[in-house]
């Protein structure tokens, strides 16, 4: 087992109890997590094809769903997406356009895109290959996806990381470690943090991948291992 297995399980349960919405993962850790999620304990997730197709976890083709439908469950709050960030902070607020001043940025990122409709009318989640102080930072150069302290109705509902999962279930919604990943620390995940985070008392393992989950990890979703490249063992 690897720690890659371990992050697809973390995806996975992100969308644990969510019914039948549309599971819109972006990734390939959150994309075999949201399949994972379907083929076991969510199997009434709506997956696409990342176009306008209802698929299976295997890809077969089960349904349209055009562009105007697609809409519709996002602004009606029935999608939960998982996305990237290039910078995160405290309160979840998400940079994926630029680092650096907007006078003269050192980087040029993805750009704004859908970042602020999704964190304003349905469910969020956030997958960060690389939890490091340049990921996880006191402030981002740029809000593209809103927090809790810019929006009273935002729903970031889960943090995935290669060291830890993390939420925001605290009195003043901030982050907070929820569970360690096997052979991590709560120092080596404060370490990793460019913010004070709170690590309670007591904290979990995150759950390990079952026989049958592994089975399906290494048979029928990614029998090529593509998930070890992107996270480091």
């Amino acid at each position: 087992m690897s720690r890659a297995e371990v992050c697809v399980v973390a995806c996975a349960e992100a969308w644990r109890g969510d019914g039948e919405i549309l599971a819109a993962p972006m990734g390939l850790i959150p994309a075999l997590g949201a399949r994972l999620a379907r083929l076991t304990f969510a199997p009434e997730l709506l997956l696409t094809d990342g176009e306008s197709l209802l698929v299976t976890a295997d890809g077969t083709v089960e349904g349209w769903l055009p562009y105007r439908r697609h809409l519709a469950l996002a602004m009606g709050g029935r999608r939960h997406v998982m996305m990237g960030a290039a910078q995160l902070d405290r309160h979840g607020n998400q940079n994926i356009s630029r680092i650096g001043d907007a006078r003269r940025p050192l980087r040029q990122l993805l750009g704004v895109r859908g970042a602020p409709v999704n964190t304003l009318n349905h469910t969020v989640s956030y997958w960060i290959p690389q939890h490091s102080p340049r990921v996880l930072v006191e402030r981002v150069d740029m809000v593209c996806g809103v927090g809790h302290d810019r929006g009273r109705a935002v729903d970031l509902r889960r943090v995935v990381t290669d060291l830890a999962v993390l939420d925001f279930a605290t009195p003043d919604r901030t982050m907070r470690v929820r569970s360690l990943h096997p052979g991590v620390t709560a120092e080596r995940v404060r370490a990793a943090t460019g913010f004070p985070l709170d690590v309670p008392d007591g904290i979990p393992e995150t759950r390990l991948p079952t026989e049958d989950e592994l089975r399906l990890i290494h048979e029928v979703l990614d029998p090529a291992g593509l998930r070890e490249r992107e996270v480091a063992r």
